[in-house]
């Protein structure tokens, strides 16, 4: 494998421009304060700075994309990039002990890689072969590593302490890196580089549906952390999370139960009279 020192320091370059970029927000009036998120005000900053980088670039190449680009072309794309993190899944199937989803996941890649045309085509899904989604951040979850503060990194936008070391470890497990064989610097960083950009594209195009909402939220940062991190809890647990009550909920029981008091003291006399 060639040296990958260079694109590991532009990587971090990048990180610690948009830390200095993003500064630090200060919290809306009446927040409360939430303990998945002691660093939120550095994160609020680098929220900011994300979000003002995917409203100048990102979301209009995103809009641009899904309104021109051919629904079959989004979709072998789709399909394409989603095999080439195929070995990702596979390897931490097998790390989490689900070696039936691992045997599937293999002969899912296997199928698309061949009769799809190196994945744009989705032969296994036919197959009765279905996608999972696993990566390293889930294993360490699995294997019950906390996952720490909730983090913003710039440019790549919400993750946790635990999570984003853990990138590191997906990219290079991806089919496209365990195949690698290139010398040529130039040429792989061009192709990575291509397929960073594609990737962030098709994810931003596939997320538009969700800007109404956000729109409609009234703290949007807090919007975007709460569901990423209720998405990842998810993911961690394969579904099982048990469902917390809302606090809407929780005011209405204890007025019940305080109502309830309040008439058990109060005894026969609070009855209706009977008729």
């Amino acid at each position: 494998m060639p040296d990958t020192a260079p694109r590991s320091t532009a990587t971090w370059t990048v990180v610690l421009l948009g830390l200095l970029a993003s500064g630090c927000a200060s919290l809306p009036p009446g927040s409360r304060p939430n303990p998945a998120d002691p660093w939120e005000r550095m994160n609020r900053g680098t929220h900011r700075f994300n979000d003002k980088i995917d409203r100048a670039v990102l979301k209009p190449v995103a809009t641009a994309y899904r309104d021109h680009v051919p629904q079959a072309i989004r979709t072998g794309i789709d399909n394409a990039l989603d095999n080439l993190g195929t070995p990702t899944v596979i390897l931490n199937d097998l790390l989490q002990g689900k070696f039936l989803d691992g045997l599937q996941d293999t002969a899912r890649f296997a199928l698309n890689s061949t009769l799809g045309i190196g994945g744009l085509l989705d032969p296994a899904s036919r197959a009765g072969l279905d996608r999972h989604d696993e990566d390293f951040g889930q294993t360490l979850g699995k294997w019950g590593v906390p996952s720490g503060p909730y983090l913003v990194i710039p440019l790549l936008g919400p993750s946790t302490a635990r999570d984003t070391p853990t990138r590191y470890v997906d990219a290079r497990t991806r089919a496209d890196e365990l195949l690698d064989d290139e010398v040529d610097l130039f040429r792989e960083n061009a192709y990575e580089i291509g397929v960073g950009v594609l990737t962030a594209v098709d994810t931003r195009a596939a997320l538009l549906d969700l800007d109404e909402m956000r729109a409609e939220a009234f703290d949007d940062y807090a919007f975007v952390r709460d569901a990423w991190l209720q998405r990842r809890e998810y993911a961690v647990h394969d579904g099982d999370v048990a469902e917390e009550p809302l606090d809407d909920e929780e005011g209405a029981t204890e007025d019940t139960e305080a109502g309830d008091q309040d008439a058990a003291r109060a005894g026969p006399a609070a009855e209706p009279p009977k008729r």
